[in-house]
Order: structure tokens, then sequence, then C-alpha cells
């Protein structure tokens, strides 16, 4: 059994130690919000929050998260930066498809809890990532900077 704090509860999880974080979210906790993408780390779609930081869940094993503050997309509106960030999705109309945006979501809520006033730079950076086969990187950009006005 691996103990795991996910979205603020303590979690049993009866599964091989080398399983990715991804798979024991998805398939055991049942939080299927965040998605597999690519399986490789590379596209972020499976981002979610280990201690606030930003990491692909496909590539991390369960046992280097045990006793670790997992957060994924399910419990991001929870926290002020999280909700600015959610609402200005809404309201910029950023989501086409869909399928990136929790990765996407995720990784502009770890940039705004650093970082309040992003430039284009700082957010191409923080967000270089997490790829959108829709290509709405534009209003992606847009909503972080719209965002980070609510948070002001």
């Amino acid at each position: 059994m691996i103990k795991l704090n996910v979205n603020g509860k303590t979690r049993q999880v009866d599964i091989a130690p080398d399983t990715p974080l991804l798979w024991a979210l998805r398939d055991t906790l049942q939080l299927t919000g965040t998605k597999y993408g690519c399986g490789q780390a590379l596209c972020g779609a499976c981002t979610v929050h280990v201690d606030g930081t930003p990491m692909r869940s496909c590539s991390v094993p369960i046992s280097a998260v045990a006793g670790r503050k997992v957060t994924t997309i399910e419990a991001v509106d929870t926290q002020r930066v999280g909700k600015a960030v959610q609402e200005a999705w809404r309201k910029l109309d950023v989501v086409q498809c869909g399928y990136c945006q929790s990765g996407q979501v995720m990784s502009a809520v770890a940039l705004l809890s650093k970082n309040r006033k992003p430039s284009d730079a700082d957010i191409d950076n923080a967000m270089s990532g997490n790829l959108c086969r829709c290509a709405t990187y534009v209003r992606i950009r847009a909503a972080i900077h719209e965002a980070a006005k609510a948070l002001a």
C-alpha cells in the first residue's frame, strides 16, 4: 500500500510502486481530469502539481510522490489563483477541443502562483512544455494575462 495526499485527502493505493502517477490518478482514484497524451512527458496533458510544482504525471512513479502533496485539475479551483485562471479561460473562450486544457491550466496556475505579472516571454517559457493541437496559444497567453490582472 502506498499512501498519497491527493487534493488534500489521504488516499491509499494498492498498486506497484513504479506505476506512473497518471494511472494511479485515473484508473485507481478515478480522477480523470488529468489526461494521457504522449506517455513520455513531452506534451503536458498529464500535468499535475506536486508540492506546488508542475510535473508530468505520466513519467513520475507513485513511489516518488508518496507523502507529498499532489493537486489535480479537480481541485485547482479551490485556490484563488486556480479560480482566476479558470475564469479567464472561460471569459476568453480559450478551449477548442479541450483535451490539453487541464494540463495548460495546471501550468498556468503554477506560473501565476510564483509570478503575478508575467511577461509574454515568462508565459511562453512556463507553457513551453504544454502542446495544443488546436493551436490556441494566443488565447492561452491572453487568458494568463487576464488572470494576472484579476489577481493584482
